[in-house]
């Protein structure tokens, strides 16, 4: 033993054994570090470590990103509500031709410290309060994991998808109100790809693609484009932009995860005569990709998700065909789109197709057969930190810089005259016409006795625009147009995913494309691939530039925040880029939060009375028969008693209305061989009187289909009164598909 005064001297064991402790101490010390990081890197749900969730696990295989990707049904009512986009009162629901569906991608960094997340929806356009749902159903399952600036929510912008999940005033009146079952459905399975996309992630890469896609779209405002400086439009070859940009996803073993596509055309080659829910030409080659993969899957099943997401798409079009006088075939390719007879009314432009479906066909299909000829031949690999930047802009008041003398503002939102004629993809009414700079003294009139005169100072800050809705100045019940705007960029490696909210138009597109470029360029980091994602996180109608904003087409009367619109873009996106290519997006600014009015439901929508049958008739029983005999390329069709499919929507998830079935005789069962979702069902619902309906499933046999015996079933949901929502079916006689 060791005494006060007496120095402690220890043996050659003793010191071994210390030495031996202080090593094995050591050792436990790292073993638990690296027990702790495993735990943390593990996952039992899917759910982020870093926010307090598991993460999947790490095995140590080479793998630049978490990848995950996820598809939801996002359908909603198809019967009843009306359909979002060509602002036509008398377009509502009747039926479905394709679901629509929430296709979500995760990115994560390896230590998941940090994530970008894309969404693009089967929507007309993703609103403020769709937004605002999601965020918050997001926080309370992930806490801060998906938040506002690393969440990006785009519409595909199909015009045929229900409307009614609008905040603001202006959208209420063509979509008849805030539609809850409309709303909600939109919400539940953007929420639910996430999920499925959260759950998925696995150790992955990236990689990046680009190509022409010819014979698809052409300049709708073709005059608009030429208001642009010659040499601008020198440098490109041609007024639309053709290019699509494909990002590819695959696991460490280099099995397929999903792509998401971006390429600029409107999803209008469903005109506003339909009454189909469906996704239009995009969705289409959704399905036509997703059906390539998910070998033996129906469409909507199977883990690979492809996204065809809208981009700079504003004065694009499918209709390539360009636009004639439906009275006299003669072209009305002119400043106003008028005709000689008949006026704006009579001008509309068609697609390459015999009809609408076909058109959509053609569309998809030049669409999927780039983007499969791209995603084979991918081979640019991304790599690189994840960044993403956000601010909320009061877009009513931004004061732009042009130059070191010169500072300009935004205006109190207003739609010009030119807007309510309406496009070549889709006539207004009233017979306005486009490029009209100059109102008239009826319609400012019959304004201003309903909704109020604009003041001096909107109509000063829009010029040339003449106001014919001063949308920023009215305020019952509720705000007409959003003031909040968000502006967003997420960075994926050398890829910027710059989030607009709005349309912006060709040259709009380029311009900002361009300026996020340079901005990453001069602050380091060069060579960065720009894409737009159109249609995010709040709608504000289109951007045109400032020259195609003096001639006032449809387009530029729809600029709703003025003519330095654009500029004011350009300078808050710029300001996006620098604080990720400096490091310094938490000085950023949050900015003012958006509004979220207390309205669960406002709707002039009817509610679902109850249903009845005929006499002597049930729910689903067969009105008219399917024939005995078809061959390929014939209709299959048959007409069955039906109930509201509103009943299905509102009160079931997922709900599938129609199979189409064949019988294998080795098992001597049926298989399901469609479904609602397939490009070649239709379903078609009639309202009758008292509450009486009818529902009608066509087949359109395609090439390839099997010679056999088949049935078509319907599924629905009818409401008595008092008494619960019951599911029925009907099953039509057999009928054979033969070979000749």
């Amino acid at each position: 033993m060791c005494g006060k005064r007496h120095k402690c001297s220890f043996s050659r064991l003793e010191v071994v054994l210390i030495v031996f402790l202080a090593l094995m101490t050591a050792v436990t010390v790292v073993l638990l570090v690296l027990h702790f990081l495993t735990q943390e890197n593990s996952s039992s749900n899917g759910k982020s470590s870093y926010f307090g969730y598991d993460d999947p696990p790490s095995n140590g295989v080479s793998g630049d990103y978490l990848l995950g990707a996820g598809r939801a049904d996002c359908t909603g009512p198809v019967a009843e509500i009306p359909l979002m986009g060509y602002a036509n009162p008398d377009q509502v629901g009747g039926g479905l031709l394709t679901r629509l569906y929430s296709r979500a991608f995760i990115v994560a960094e390896p230590d998941s410290s940090k994530r970008v997340v894309f969404v693009s929806i089967d929507i007309g356009m993703v609103s403020q309060r769709l937004r605002l749902e999601v965020l918050k159903e997001l926080k309370t399952k992930y806490g801060e994991l998906y938040r506002q600036d690393n969440v990006i929510l785009s519409g595909t912008h199909t015009h045929s998808g229900p409307g009614g999940y609008f905040q603001y005033t202006l959208f209420w009146i063509t979509s008849k109100g805030l539609i809850k079952p409309s709303l909600d459905a939109i919400v539940k399975g953007i929420v639910k790809s996430i999920d499925i996309a959260h759950q998925n992630l696995k150790r992955g890469r990236l990689f990046i693609n680009r190509g022409t896609v010819e014979n698809s779209q052409i300049n709708r405002s073709p005059y608009s484009y030429l208001q642009n400086p010659a040499s601008e439009q020198s440098r490109y070859s041609s007024n639309t932009d053709k290019e699509m940009v494909m990002l590819k996803m695959v696991d460490e073993n280099g099995h397929d995860l999903g792509l998401i596509s971006w390429f600029a055309v409107h999803p209008v080659s469903m005109n506003n005569t339909n009454h189909l829910v469906n996704s239009d030409n995009v969705g289409y080659a959704s399905l036509l990709f997703e059906q390539e993969k998910n070998k033996g899957m129906l469409p909507g099943e199977g883990s690979f998700v492809a996204a065809f997401a809208s981009s700079n798409l504003g004065d694009v079009s499918p209709n390539t065909k360009g636009p004639f006088c439906v009275n006299t075939g003669e072209s009305c390719d002119n400043p106003q789109s008028t005709c000689p007879v008949g006026g704006a009314a009579m001008c509309m432009a068609m697609g390459p197709g015999t009809d609408m479906f076909d058109s959509t066909r053609i569309i998809g299909q030049n669409i999927y057969s780039k983007a499969k000829e791209l995603y084979a031949s991918a081979s640019q690999e991304i790599t690189g930190p994840l960044s993403s930047a956000h601010q909320w802009v009061n877009m009513s008041d931004v004061q732009v810089e042009l130059n070191a003398t010169h500072t300009v503002k935004t205006c109190k939102p207003a739609l010009g005259y030119s807007f309510a004629a309406g496009t070549i993809d889709g006539v207004g009414a009233f017979n306005f016409t486009q490029g009209s700079v100059e109102g008239d003294p009826f319609w400012d009139q019959i304004r201003d006795q309903l909704l109020g005169e604009p003041s001096n100072e909107t109509k000063a800050c829009h010029e040339p625009k003449p106001v014919l809705f001063s949308t920023g100045e009215m305020t019952w019940p509720h705000p007409w147009h959003p003031d909040i705007v968000d502006v967003q960029i997420a960075t994926i490696g050398s890829l910027a995913i710059v989030a607009v909210p709005g349309e912006f138009t060709t040259m709009s597109g380029r311009r900002l494309r361009e300026a996020v470029k340079r901005e990453f360029d001069s602050h380091g980091t060069a060579g960065m691939d720009v894409v737009i994602a159109g249609l995010c996180n709040v709608y504000t109608h289109y951007i045109t530039t400032y020259e195609e904003y003096q001639v006032q087409r449809y387009e530029a009367a729809s600029t709703i925040y003025g003519p330095h619109t654009l500029s004011a873009y350009l300078q808050l996106y710029r300001g996006l880029a620098r604080a990720i290519a400096t490091n310094t997006v938490q000085d950023l600014p949050s900015g003012p939060e958006p509004p979220f009015f207390n309205i669960t439901s406002l709707t002039l929508v009817p509610g679902v009375i109850p249903d009845r049958t005929p006499v002597n008739k049930t729910f689903g029983d067969v009105l008219q028969e399917v024939r005995q005999q078809y061959r390929v390329g014939e209709v299959a069709e048959v007409t069955f008693v039906s109930a509201n499919p509103r009943n299905s929507a509102e009160n079931m998830t997922e709900h599938n209305f129609l199979t189409v079935e064949t019988y294998v005789n080795v098992s001597g069962k049926w298989q399901v061989v469609r479904n609602d979702a397939s490009w070649d069902t239709r379903f078609y619902w009639t309202k009758g009187s008292l509450g009486q309906s009818n529902a009608t499933i066509e087949w359109h046999i395609p090439s390839g289909t099997e010679p056999g015996i088949y049935r078509i079933r319907y599924f629905g949901h009818y409401k008595k009164i008092l008494k619960p929502i019951n599911p029925f079916e009907g099953i039509s006689s057999t009928f054979e598909i033969t070979s000749l």
